[in-house]
């Protein structure tokens, strides 16, 4: 997952080029009147979040899986181990934000030098693309919620918090691996001086406090499917923020956002490899939980964004990266459709009827 709007008076604020111009001397209601400087408004001490509506408080979740369905993940841990577990990167060749930053062990007026010419690179990209790359980085850093959710799938949960079996590892390497990109994003803006980080921090905490409903219940089924879309969608954004990044002036910022892009891309084919194997085991069930979820519809992980005020921000976001193209309706065509061609929906066997009548709806929803 901000200026999105409202954002844009509250969590981004405006910075001159700085070099060595007198801000003071500067019209900032003529340089972008969409944005106001200041102190946000007061808000309740007690943290509160917009009631969820009707559709989520009424919503029931999906019944338990079968003994013998989850004895079927049980038998799937040694395949598991063999094909996914591999895309995994060991921390010792894995890339850190320190990578990217200003190195703040240098000495004082070299490491100053660097936060420098970061903001000489960032000072010229626009107040949109900060909204875009300001929500990407409150969508990372939901992180919580996204491991709490995984770790609610039937037959792959991870039972005591550090079990050995392949699905607890993977997940919660997996979330090892995008607890960075959050991380980096979050220095490389408060360094930019470009955003208000306070008002940041807070819309992190009320995401976090609100938790997600990605309408899949603990179905392991329907999580994969969910996983290898979302995957798939923050592999095109983050994309997408690379070559905007590039073109504005900032290469590093474009290098920034093409790492995390293809950390997303091996995560994208990990779980995409989980569902191939479900459909080859398993068909009709894995066929109606494609269905379910296309039908439902994907929703975004910070579908429940919040600052504290607007109870749109989430819409306000969305509209500024169909904007840019930086995440677009097109794009969530593009990946049905590519999913259904990945998956080879049309050519799957061993399905019953209703399977069958899920798989004509899949490609009808993706034409």
């Amino acid at each position: 997952m901000p200026a999105f709007h409202c954002l844009s008076t509250q969590t981004l604020v405006w910075r001159p080029n700085p070099r060595g111009q007198d801000p003071n001397s500067l019209n900032l209601k003529r340089l972008n009147p969409t944005l106001r400087l200041g102190s946000p408004p007061p808000i309740s001490a007690v943290a509160t979040t917009p009631p969820p509506p009707p559709s989520l408080r009424t919503r029931k979740t999906h019944p338990s899986l079968s003994p013998e369905k989850i004895e079927l993940f049980k038998s799937l841990e040694s395949w598991a181990s063999q094909w996914i577990l591999p895309f995994l990167k060991p921390v010792e060749q894995s890339w850190q934000p320190q990578n990217f930053l200003p190195d703040s062990a240098l000495p004082f007026d070299d490491f100053t030098s660097q936060v420098r010419a970061l903001r000489d690179r960032t000072a010229e990209l626009p107040d949109d693309y900060f909204v875009v790359l300001v929500g990407d980085m409150i969508t990372e850093e939901a992180l919580p919620t996204y491991q709490t959710m995984l770790n609610r799938l039937d037959g792959v949960n991870d039972e005591t918090g550090a079990s050995s079996g392949p699905w607890a590892k993977w997940i919660r390497s997996w979330t090892s691996e995008e607890n960075r990109h959050g991380d980096l994003l979050r220095t490389y803006l408060y360094l930019s001086g470009r955003v208000d980080m306070e008002m940041i921090e807070r819309t992190v905490q009320y995401l976090v406090a609100a938790g997600m409903d990605p309408r899949f219940g603990n179905n392991p089924y329907m999580g994969f499917v969910y996983t290898s879309f979302q995957e798939r969608a923050t592999f095109i954004s983050h994309g997408n923020t690379a070559r905007l990044a590039k073109e504005g002036g900032d290469p590093v910022l474009a290098r920034i956002c093409g790492t995390i892009a293809s950390d997303e891309k091996r995560h994208e084919n990990a779980y995409t490899r989980i569902i191939e194997k479900l459909l080859e085991v398993d068909p009709t069930p894995t066929m109606l939980a494609i269905a379910d979820m296309m039908r439902k519809k994907i929703t975004m992980p910070a579908h429940m964004m919040y600052d504290g005020q607007d109870p749109l921000l989430f819409e306000r976001f969305s509209v500024i990266t169909q904007r840019l193209g930086v995440y677009t309706t097109n794009d969530y065509a593009n990946i049905l459709e590519f999913f259904i061609r990945r998956w080879r929906l049309e050519k799957t066997c061993g399905i019953n009827e209703r399977g069958k009548a899920c798989t004509r709806f899949c490609v009808w929803a993706s034409a």
